[in-house]
């Protein structure tokens, strides 16, 4: 057997080195060998998508060895493929075979298919089943995963990042090591923020374009088969994208909540002051800190405002206005210093003017709400809410903050007294209607209103549905309660 076996790993090995040779073809050398392969091909796909998997590896192997660049499902299917195959496999030798034959896809797709495949993909993937396959090869994938992820940054995938992170967690507690469980968490800040970005900016864009060939349809300048066939495309991308949004910041919630354990302030702040003499001067790694500290709401550290403070000079972006905004609004709620409210009102604009997507401009422009809110200057504030509001329309807790605006109170001649307090409900019942999860924060705000008396809607001939018109600095109809 271990003979039968030996000869086995040296065909597997003496073939695959060959494979691995530039293509010179992508079917085969010759019109036989061609045929051969689109055969093997067919086979392959039909018993994999029948399950039938002992079956599709036989195939696999041909198309692998004799025509490596003729299909990439052979390296797109091979996870599920072999996953099977290992699974079912009884005998260790050959089982590790087949590990060695999935290893293998990873570290050649992308040198027969580097329009779909990257190296860093490939490496995370071998990590990512190292340490499903081969739990004592464990440092090793480590390392693997921290080159993936340094290869593949923003497009490092979720399942990657879930895979990462949970053997950093667990190297921490077998070395007892804080340091590594936070470098990863700080990797995880940086990029996957940037993955919400740019899939944000995608999927912003798309809607944008789906806007506009609306517009063009409803203007007759496009017929139905053109705007079927660009919305079809455009509907299809923004899912996507959608999609990638949400699993990121998913896999995002999930690693700010393992790390939550070991990285408090405390610790971040003894970890970063070692370290920023070293790391000063590098601008990535800055920004990197800075990231996982604002993340951490440890915005009170030494450590963290001076890089904060290098980092907006050096390198200003939407990120660093935000952050230098959210500092100096903290500073003003304590001492109401007017020089802290012009420094907050300039970095949030600041913040605005630098963002990329729509939703970081909601974001800046809501936090210029609040600050305006703090000093007082109300109309200020509703004019910021609704610039949130023009970049992301559903952003319920904006006609929330609307809505508190209003319940502070306005009075004028021929007011009724308290009216004010229906415009409020107003803003509060649209914060529900437009974003569910506000909802019970804006029923709460709602059910705290005192609106005019019985008496008061008597005097002045009013019923409950009537509308009405409030005045001062509100000017706004709304309807009696």
């Amino acid at each position: 057997m271990k003979k039968i076996i030996a000869i086995l790993a040296l065909v597997f090995s003496v073939s695959f080195g060959f494979a691995q040779q530039p293509c010179s073809f992508k079917y085969g050398a010759n019109e036989a060998d061609s045929i051969k392969c689109l055969e093997q091909i067919t086979i392959f796909r039909t018993f994999y998508n029948d399950k039938n998997y002992k079956d599709a590896y036989e195939a696999w192997q041909y198309v692998i060895q004799h025509s490596p660049c003729a299909y990439d499902g052979i390296y797109t299917n091979a996870q599920t493929l072999f996953q099977n195959l290992i699974k079912e496999e009884k005998d260790s030798a050959r089982r590790e075979l087949l590990i060695d034959s999935l290893f293998y896809t990873f570290d050649v797709r992308s040198t027969y298919f580097p329009d779909k495949f990257t190296p860093g993909s490939g490496l995370g993937f071998k990590a990512y089943n190292t340490i499903r396959y081969r739990k004592d090869q464990y440092e090793k994938a480590f390392d693997w995963f921290v080159q993936s992820v340094e290869m593949e940054k923003e497009n490092t995938q979720p399942a990657i990042w879930d895979a990462y992170f949970q053997l950093a967690e667990n190297l921490t507690k077998a070395k007892k090591d804080t340091s590594i469980v936070i470098e990863a968490y700080e990797r995880a800040t940086d990029y996957i923020d940037l993955s919400i970005l740019n899939a944000t900016k995608a999927y912003e864009t798309g809607t944008d374009a789906l806007e506009k060939l609306q517009a063009q349809f409803d203007n007759a300048e496009i017929d139905r088969i053109a705007y079927d066939k660009q919305a079809k495309r455009l509907v299809a991308d923004t899912t996507r994208q959608s999609k990638l949004i949400v699993n990121y910041r998913k896999t995002l919630a999930k690693i700010e909540k393992a790390v939550a354990p070991y990285a408090s302030c405390e610790v971040m702040d003894m970890l970063y002051t070692k370290k920023f003499e070293e790391i000063k001067n590098d601008l990535a790694a800055v920004s990197k800190m800075v990231n996982t500290m604002f993340k951490g709401d440890c915005t009170d550290s030494p450590v963290f405002l001076e890089g904060l403070s290098i980092l907006h000079k050096a390198s200003p972006s939407r990120n660093t206005a935000y952050m230098m905004g959210n500092l100096t609004l903290k500073k003003y709620a304590t001492n109401k210093s007017d020089e802290d409210f012009s420094a907050t009102v300039g970095y949030f604009k600041e913040a605005v003017k630098l963002s990329e997507t729509h939703e970081q401009q909601a974001d800046a422009n809501y936090m210029l709400a609040i600050a305006y809110q703090l000093k007082g200057s109300l109309s200020e504030a509703r004019a910021a809410a609704y610039e949130a509001l023009k970049a992301k329309p559903n952003m319920g807790k904006a006609y929330i903050l609307i809505g508190d605006l209003y319940s502070r109170g306005c009075s004028g001649d021929n007011e009724v007294p308290g009216a004010y307090a229906w415009a409020a409900a107003d803003k509060y019942a649209k914060a529900a209607a437009v974003d569910p999860s506000c909802a019970n924060d804006a029923n709460n705000h709602r059910a705290k209103l005192r609106y005019p008396s019985k008496d008061e809607l008597f005097k002045r001939g009013l019923k409950s549905g009537d509308s009405v018109h409030v005045g001062c600095w509100i000017q706004e109809n709304t309807t009696v309660r």
